[in-house]
């Protein structure tokens, strides 16, 4: 569903979105949706203080993990048997 949004400009704000939105070839409307589709790509979705934390958290744990010969031998037998049927 679309939603309408209303933005109040200055006089000459507007006269230069439209100046702007003329030279991409595009209407007014349009080029304010790109330029906002733009702006919130650039934007972080997450908080980076929080991601950090997140990583501390988990790099400060010790998960436990097989021996890595044993895990690569797992891994050929399964790639094997799942080549035999």
């Amino acid at each position: 569903m679309s939603k309408r949004l209303q933005v109040i400009l200055e006089d000459a704000e507007m006269a230069r979105v439209r100046r702007v939105a003329k030279a991409h070839r595009l209407t007014v409307a349009a080029w304010v949706r790109q330029a906002l589709r733009e702006a919130l790509r650039e934007q972080p979705m997450y908080d980076s203080a929080k991601k950090i934390q997140v990583v501390r958290e988990a790099a400060s744990n010790a998960y436990p993990a097989g021996d890595i010969d044993q895990m690569l031998g797992d891994i050929a037998r399964g790639q094997q048997d799942g080549l035999d049927s």
